[in-house]
């Protein structure tokens, strides 16, 4: 299976009627394949929607897209309000949950950590040991590596309530030293960035 995240920067003030175009066309590509989430941001990077598409791979990716043009209304016209277009294709890791619709809480946490070259296997094996307790907090929507895109990305994402439940649960993951897991050698994570992101009406994972 891969995962793919597609970020589109929007001008200022158009995010909402963006939205709506993409939900009045949805149905036909949905015919094709799944939606898993769409967000846009609240906190970090502004005006900016991420969409998210699971595939079986590469081939099934590359199929889905062709027929998705010959789909009427699809792509959706809202080429007017965008700035900006990023794909990154990711792998999940063995213990990432699945994508299925859900509703977790008002706001999600995508968390992007730049990693030395060669060190997602142990950043893998670090987080299978420590993740069984980190989700009895705070459900985990999804964790992996990039394969296509920015390289050598650790992608994770998390749902809560909202900002206040996320800085609890933060601290008392700290506190009770559940969370981060251990045994990362120094230098090993190069960057962290974040963002705070809503899901839209239609998204299946709310």
């Amino acid at each position: 299976m891969i995962v793919e995240m597609r970020t589109y920067t929007l001008n200022p003030g158009t995010t909402p009627e963006f939205e709506k175009r993409f939900a009045e066309a949805l149905p036909n590509r949905t015919k094709l394949s799944p939606l898993a989430a769409f967000w846009h941001t609240e906190v970090g990077p502004l005006n900016q929607v991420i969409h998210v598409w699971p595939y079986e791979d590469m081939a099934a990716r590359t199929r889905i897209r062709e027929e998705a043009t010959k789909q009427p209304g699809w792509p959706p016209n809202t080429r007017e309000f965008v700035v900006s277009q990023k794909s990154q294709v990711f792998i999940p890791a063995p213990f990432s949950p699945k994508l299925d619709p859900a509703q977790h809480g008002g706001i999600y946490e995508i968390r992007l950590y730049t990693l030395k070259p060669g060190a997602v296997p142990s950043q893998i094996d670090r987080w299978s040991t420590a993740i069984g307790e980190r989700v009895k907090l705070s459900p985990l929507v999804f964790a992996g590596h990039s394969e296509l895109g920015d390289l050598n990305i650790w992608c994770h994402i998390w749902a809560y309530k909202d900002a206040n439940h996320r800085a609890e649960i933060r601290e008392k993951a700290r506190k009770e030293g559940i969370w981060p897991p251990k045994g990362g050698q120094p230098g090993t994570m190069l960057k962290q960035e974040n963002m705070l992101v809503v899901p839209a009406s239609f998204s299946p994972l709310r």
